[in-house]
């Protein structure tokens, strides 16, 4: 029961975590200066960052484990179903992508550095939120219910977006060229032919990420 207790108390910091970096984003609000905004929108316009979907991702997920995680604690019910465990490893696996893709990809070549990644609410979305996420998923939500099969699940949400992202980007080019208002992480710059390089290499880290999760949290369950 204890580590019920501390997986529930987790999964509800998450969640206010997720509320507040989306308050902020959502109505502009800064509390750090010093760097040009970067990857940042106001109101619904915040919805096209995969950064963004994937800690709301994260927080709905946590919210469904806490609600889980009490009921378990007043004894409604005995255990958590596997398929929650499945969400975790989802939303575990894509703030971990975004996480990834900000300190290996977006950092370095962002005019600011890395420092500019990590603004307002994008130093919940782009740091805490997702080791928080991922520490908790390894260390605390630690399972036997998933096998090495349900790995496959950690591509969905890259998958998903990934079809909304590059629809958009094609669908808005102009002579043979592209945006960077609708190409915002700079994938296709170069041409639409670097997508056939981009997506399966994205593709491909969502996947190892979400391995490397998965054998990290069953390593701490033996």
């Amino acid at each position: 029961m204890k580590k019920i207790k501390v997986s529930l108390i987790i999964n509800m910091l998450i969640v206010v975590l997720t509320f507040v970096a989306s308050l902020i984003m959502f109505t502009g609000f800064r509390f750090m200066h010093g760097y040009e905004v970067v990857l940042e929108s106001t109101k619904i316009g915040m919805f096209r960052f995969y950064t963004v979907d994937s800690n709301l991702f994260m927080g709905l997920v946590s919210l469904l484990l806490a609600i889980k995680e009490i009921n378990i604690l007043k004894g409604r019910q005995k255990e958590i179903p596997k398929k929650y465990y499945i969400l975790k490893l989802m939303s575990t696996s894509a703030v971990g992508l975004t996480f990834f893709i900000v300190f290996a990809y977006l950092g370095p070549i962002s005019k600011g550095g890395i420092a500019s990644m990590l603004m307002n609410s994008n130093l919940f979305f782009h740091l805490i939120i997702p080791v928080v996420s991922i520490m908790e998923f390894i260390l605390v939500e630690k399972t036997d219910k998933l096998s090495f099969k349900d790995t496959k699940y950690a591509l969905v949400p890259t998958l998903i977006y990934g079809i909304y992202y590059l629809s958009n980007v094609l669908m808005h080019m102009e002579n043979g060229k592209f945006s960077p208002e609708y190409d915002w992480y700079w994938f296709v710059q170069n041409g639409v032919w670097t997508s056939l390089i981009v997506a399966p290499v994205i593709f491909l880290i969502a996947y190892i990420i979400g391995v490397l999760i998965w054998k990290l949290n069953r390593k701490s369950c033996d």
